[in-house]
């Protein structure tokens, strides 16, 4: 290799997803859970990608951001209430402060936590007044990212019929090109959910790119892979690198020194520990020591550029070439879930390439020759087992047949013929909210089991509701539709008509 060779490629993928929460409850999940990933998470990652962007940096990382997250990164109540949410924030630091005064690393946590609001308030009024979409625009116009869409309500594909999931699909896809004026050719597949033949579905909407979990490709993910017999390529997560930072089991954001995510001061909402050890009750906790954090911070850098290098300089031996390693997270661990995540973020892409590596997106990859022969997947997910256990196992046997029995009732709706009709369009979304991939998930793994089950069976509620009514041809259709639009309105383009 000279010296002007790079050690191999590497692609960060984000995935920025949260379920429709506006208006189903606050705390502690509901549009709590919104709030703090966006002010923890979005907030920072954004701004991270602009400084990227004005520094002159293009393809820095590949951001899928799923259509029902934009939709309440730009709905109107969501923009009030964040506001509000931020302000409360702020004024829950000068509390902790006049608290935790004597206390030399309380009162310091408190002063950064105010400076922490008053910073994201600022942020939000001076660019995210408008909303997502012109902040997420202005980052893939500048192609500091790549952009990777989604089906509309992230619903795990392969149990859905073939005529929902492709109007889920290409839902999805007119939504992010409505927002910013462009039209993803990747997508982020929720769950990484994957059924042989879904390639050519894939095809048929123009998407030309999506991710797998490692073990779908045999762990042989040093390269793009055309699926089946069609020239649409999957990506793997390289899962040796990228369980460095977080796997079922371990990874950085356990660490000792970080702030816990778990241990609250309920009297000031902020979270005042570190992890301190994994047995220790919240009680027994250390005060968190940022200087502590910033020093294992740094170590983690290095370990995650050695171990990327090592990774690739092993590919390469292996395979007699430049190999690719992608690693792929949720974009929530980073801040909301990892206090330290985006001073990670930053402190790895900037010192990858000074290492040699090549940092680009999953479009730069194909465009730097990371593509390999055709590849037959197997039925696979990123989830438990890395099969589709979590979505259909036994723990969700009954929200599996509710929501096949709900598809039937869905492509029996009365659809309004020539002129799209409102109420129908509603009864759709309903059904689509009905069967958002996170519930269950969240019952899989009681992750506030009974909110989940609670929101499938509301949706499906409203969706039988207003298609009685219009088999009925009752003119309280349209009135209900608009009174459950105004709850649950994601997305105003929905036509029922395309089913």
């Amino acid at each position: 290799m000279t010296a002007t060779e790079p050690e191999g490629t590497f692609c960060l993928v984000l995935h920025s997803h949260l379920p429709w929460l506006a208006h189903h409850g606050s705390w502690p999940v509901g549009e709590e859970w919104l709030y703090q990933a966006w002010a923890h998470s979005y907030l920072p990652v954004t701004d991270l990608l602009r400084r990227f962007a004005d520094e002159g940096k293009r393809d820095v990382l590949t951001l899928g951001v799923t259509p029902v997250l934009a939709a309440q990164l730009d709905d109107p109540y969501c923009l009030r209430a964040f506001h509000a949410w931020l302000g409360d924030w702020q004024l829950r630091t000068q509390h902790a402060a006049s608290l935790w005064r004597g206390d030399d690393l309380l009162s310091s946590l408190a002063a950064d936590e105010y400076r922490a609001a008053t910073g994201a308030l600022e942020e939000f009024e001076g660019r995210w007044r408008h909303g997502f979409s012109p902040v997420l625009r202005s980052l893939v116009d500048s192609g500091v990212a790549e952009l990777l869409g989604g089906p509309l309500t992230h619903p795990f594909q392969p149990l859905l019929d073939e005529r929902v999931r492709s109007f889920a699909l290409r839902g999805g896809l007119t939504d992010t090109a409505l927002r910013l004026g462009h039209r993803p050719a990747g997508i982020w597949a929720p769950e990484c959910g994957y059924a042989p033949g879904m390639e050519d579905g894939y095809a048929a909407a123009g998407v030309r790119r999506f991710l797998v979990d490692g073990p779908s490709l045999r762990g042989d993910t040093s390269a793009a892979r055309t699926v089946g017999s069609s020239d649409v390529v999957c990506f793997g997560r390289d899962l040796e690198v990228t369980y460095r930072v977080w796997s079922p089991k371990s990874g950085y954001p356990g660490h000792s020194a970080y702030r816990d995510f778990h241990t609250w001061a309920h009297d000031v909402g902020l979270k005042p520990s570190r992890v301190t050890g994994k047995h220790i009750e919240p009680a027994d906790k250390a005060p968190y020591d940022p200087a502590l954090a910033a020093d294992t911070l740094h170590q983690h850098v290095k370990d995650f550029v050695d171990t990327v290098v090592g990774r690739l300089r092993e590919l390469r031996e292996r395979h007699g070439r430049r190999s690719l390693v992608v690693a792929a997270y949720d974009t929530e661990l980073f801040g909301h879930w990892w206090h330290e995540g985006p001073a990670w973020l930053e402190g790895v892409l900037r010192a990858l390439p000074e290492a040699g590596v090549r940092v680009t997106t999953l479009r730069g990859a194909l465009e730097a020759g990371h593509l390999g022969g055709p590849v037959d997947l197997p039925a696979s997910s990123w989830g438990s087992g890395k099969d589709w256990r979590v979505w259909d196992g036994e723990q969700v046997a009954d929200m599996v047949q509710e929501n096949a029995n709900l598809q039937r009732r869905l492509l029996d709706l009365e659809t309004g013929g020539q002129v799209r009709d409102p109420a129908a369009d509603q009864a759709v979304t309903e059904a689509l909210l009905a069967m958002s991939s996170d519930w269950a998930f969240m019952v899989t793994k009681d992750s506030a089991a009974d909110y989940a089950c609670r929101r499938a069976r509301v949706h499906t509620e409203r969706f039988d509701e207003v298609a009685a009514l219009l088999r009925a041809g009752s003119p309280a259709a349209r009135a209900r539709a608009a009174a459950l639009r105004a709850e649950d309105g994601p997305f105003g383009h929905v036509d029922a008509r395309a089913l």
